[in-house]
């Protein structure tokens, strides 16, 4: 389950006191934009014995989640109580005794439960109970967290993973909730599930994918059900907005989203993107160097654009690679602006049927996170501390840090360089390649000598180079093997 924002919590009170519960909201009522939380308590007595309790709860308008842990005692006396909940107009699930958390918000809820609208008023606690002994007693509590702000912090309860590291994903996917398709048992071309794509991501040995199909959320109600069963692979809630002037992947966010682009919805850029800010959520410019037209509607990035928004740009493209249509003219134009822009890749995968080459993974994103969790994962992106693997291996590394003046930066991060800069890079698995320097900031930097595998060099960079400084690894025939994100030289 996810995290939502919680603020100060309420009285605690019995099953059927409805005046304690609406005075309790009319006073969170007056600190609007908080997290409210309300504990539930009660008891149940033999006479409980194979009956229903509804236990009434406010919520007000504006809430974006209903979450729900409940417990209770006497279990060593083999009582039992069921849950589900109603809102004010419908039911809204019963998960019975298998589930003691569960959310709802209006595009994706925990198994068991309905997505959909939250609507302000009275939604009731619903409390079965199959078994309780006639001199039996069963106290009862429900922490009910009712979230009003659009950020998500993931699917899973908990990192996946704790501690930093090189995590590796695929920030760029689609299924059957777009235009994703495969062979089906008979070999016929049908939507392609979710869960195939995942099985792929899966047995190329991700980290994390962000699942990023057009314009609809549908899909993130199976990745809520899923995340538990892929508990070693990140699963992120993507869309990619396509719109007449180029598509932009909106990664962390499961509130809605107007993707309307020149519509009354979003009559610029800047409403898409103030959403996306709203959620926390990480926005990318997918395949920038595509020219749009029949064969390709839309693909390019045209859009009047505010760049000093724009936290990531998909330099490398599945479909395209590091050729003439790749991103990276795109990014450097950017960075030649003097903006800090992340390079990201992505699979763009529609078949998770397609042989491993060509298949999800392929480019690989790789980024050195604090840990195997959502917000860790888009922060790192957001801080340049990336590098784009565009074959897609499991096992290559590249790490540039320069130190200045006691200063340190890895991939992403500014140095304020007044004295020399020694740069030291680390490349594992480029065994044959050859490392390669980009940018303004790398004038007079060569390394001619092939790659030995697991290998450490150092440079020295002129204490007057500025701009951007940014380390490739090349194959033998100078295929772009390794995609590094720069350093930014600045004077002190």
């Amino acid at each position: 389950m996810p995290h939502p924002q919680r603020g100060g919590g309420g009285p605690r009170r019995g099953g059927g006191r409805a005046g304690a519960a609406l005075t309790f909201v009319l006073l969170l009522a007056a600190t609007p934009g908080l997290a409210e939380t309300l504990t539930l308590t009660g008891v149940m007595t033999g006479a409980d014995h194979q009956t229903y309790r509804e236990v009434p709860f406010r919520v007000r308008a504006g809430t974006t989640s209903v979450s729900v842990a409940f417990n209770y005692a006497g279990k060593d006396q083999k009582a039992v109580i069921d849950i589900g909940v109603r809102d004010p107009q419908r039911f809204r699930g019963w998960s019975g005794g298998n589930k003691a958390r569960f959310t709802l918000t209006e595009t994706w809820a925990t198994s068991s439960y309905l997505p959909g609208p939250l609507p302000a008023g009275t939604w009731t606690l619903i409390l079965g109970v199959p078994n309780l002994r006639k001199d039996g007693r069963a106290t009862y509590t429900a922490t009910i967290a009712l979230d009003h702000s659009p950020v998500f912090h993931g699917f899973a309860e908990a990192p996946l993973r704790a501690g930093p590291g090189w995590y590796r994903g695929d920030l760029h996917l689609h299924t059957e909730h777009s235009d994703g398709a495969c062979a089906s048992h008979t070999g016929q071309k049908v939507p392609c599930p979710l869960f195939r794509t995942l099985e792929a991501a899966a047995a190329r040995g991700l980290d994390f994918v962000a699942v990023t199909d057009h314009n609809t959320s549908s899909h993130f109600q199976d990745l809520a059900e899923l995340q538990p069963y892929y508990d070693d692979l990140l699963l992120i809630p993507g869309r990619e907005v396509t719109t007449f002037q180029g598509h932009l992947g909106v990664l962390g966010m499961t509130a809605p989203l107007d993707f309307q682009l020149g519509g009354p919805r979003a009559p610029t850029l800047g409403h898409i993107l103030d959403q996306a800010e709203a959620a926390h959520a990480l926005v990318s410019i997918n395949h920038p160097g595509l020219p749009s037209g029949e064969a390709c509607m839309g693909c390019g990035w045209t859009a009047a654009t505010d760049y000093a928004r724009i936290p990531a740009v998909e330099a490398v493209n599945g479909t395209i690679g590091a050729g003439p249509l790749s991103g990276i003219p795109f990014w450097e134009a950017r960075l030649n602006a003097g903006l800090h822009i992340t390079a990201v890749g992505g699979s763009d995968n529609h078949d998770a049927g397609l042989p491993p080459a060509r298949g999800v993974g392929v480019p690989t994103t790789v980024v050195h996170a604090e840990a195997l969790s959502q917000d860790a994962v888009l922060a790192a992106i957001r801080a340049g501390h990336v590098f784009v693997d565009v074959q897609g291996t499991r096992d290559r590394l590249l790490e540039v840090r320069a130190e200045a003046g006691g200063q340190t930066a890895e991939m992403g991060d500014g140095l304020k360089a007044g004295a020399p800069v020694r740069l030291s890079v680390h490349v594992a698995g480029g065994a044959g390649g050859r490392l390669a320097f980009a940018g303004p900031g790398a004038a007079g930097l060569a390394s001619a000598e092939p790659l030995q595998g697991d290998e450490r060099r150092t440079f020295d960079v002129p204490a007057l180079a500025r701009g951007w400084l940014r380390v490739d690894v090349r194959g033998p025939d100078g295929a772009l093997w390794l995609l590094g994100n720069p350093i930014y030289l600045a004077r002190p």
